[in-house]
């Protein structure tokens, strides 16, 4: 063979050199190709995870703001009961007063003169004393004739009696008193049973 037909014709260790060339780029580009895909997996999967704790701060940022708006409303009541109910040791206090110029009036005799000027000044001190009351919101409990509310009254005694339902207030030995509709005071009542 002459020089110039070796020079024409590709040397085949050039060949087997350049198949080992490609061979070696195409395990690079494809060692590449899979690098590339497991950084995005990598990524992908951070930011999956970057996702679900943002989620999860989100939920407790939310708990948190309802816990405070349950504890706000929580004081808001507290102070508005406060206020409410800061008559009641007060009042429950001031109920014998009543008790006592009621007693007052019911053992003047109406027929004696002598003690019509203090009846008429106890009737009026017990008026004064009774606005006052329902003015601060304490209002009387007088259930005679209604039924019997054990959340409301306390049975003295039990007395038969044919002409009322069982169950029957009689008569209120003693009133009883509420605070904006909370009991202070249970009424002392006798009440009627079946004979």
């Amino acid at each position: 063979m002459s020089k110039e037909t070796e020079l024409d014709q590709p040397n085949s260790n050039d060949a087997v050199d350049s198949g080992a060339n490609e061979a070696e780029q195409a395990g690079s580009v494809s060692n590449e190709e899979i690098e590339q895909e497991l950084l995005q997996e990598e990524q992908i999967s951070e930011t999956e995870q970057l996702q679900q704790q943002v989620a999860e701060a989100n939920d407790q940022v939310l708990r948190v703001q309802a816990e405070m708006q349950n504890v706000r409303r929580r004081v808001e009541r507290d102070v508005e009961n406060a206020h409410k109910y800061a008559l009641d040791k007060f009042s429950a206090e001031l109920l014998p007063v009543v008790d006592n110029l009621e007693r007052a009036l019911g053992s003047i005799s109406a027929d004696d003169e002598s003690q019509k000027a203090v009846a008429e000044g106890i009737e009026l001190t017990l008026k004064s004393f009774v606005d006052v009351l329902v003015r601060f919101k304490i209002e009387p409990i007088d259930p005679a004739g209604q039924p019997f509310d054990a959340n409301l009254h306390q049975a003295v005694s039990m007395v038969p009696n044919p002409d009322l339902e069982p169950n029957t207030v009689m008569d209120v030995f003693q009133k009883g008193y509420t605070l904006n509709g909370r009991l202070i005071r249970p009424a002392m009542v006798i009440v009627a049973k079946a004979p």
